[in-house]
């Protein structure tokens, strides 16, 4: 099921992927997930969307704006 916030992987190769982990049981879904999560580059990718998904619909502003106030 898709949400919103789901989007279409760019390439067919990802779409395929995550076809794939879609169909997993629950329990090896979530054994993939974890060896994902082991590995240092790719939990960093995942913690960074989480982030963005969890602040996505935040006001935004201005860079200037930004750095201005943090030059206070």
């Amino acid at each position: 099921m898709r949400t919103k916030h789901h989007k279409k992987p760019a390439s067919a190769t990802a779409q395929v992927f995550l076809t794939a982990l879609r169909a997993l049981p629950p329990k090896e879904r979530a054994g993939v997930i974890a060896g994902i999560a082991e590995q240092d580059d790719l939990r960093k990718d995942l913690l960074d969307l989480a982030v963005i998904a969890e602040r996505r619909n935040e006001p935004s502003r201005p860079l200037r704006e930004y750095l201005a106030e943090r030059g206070k």
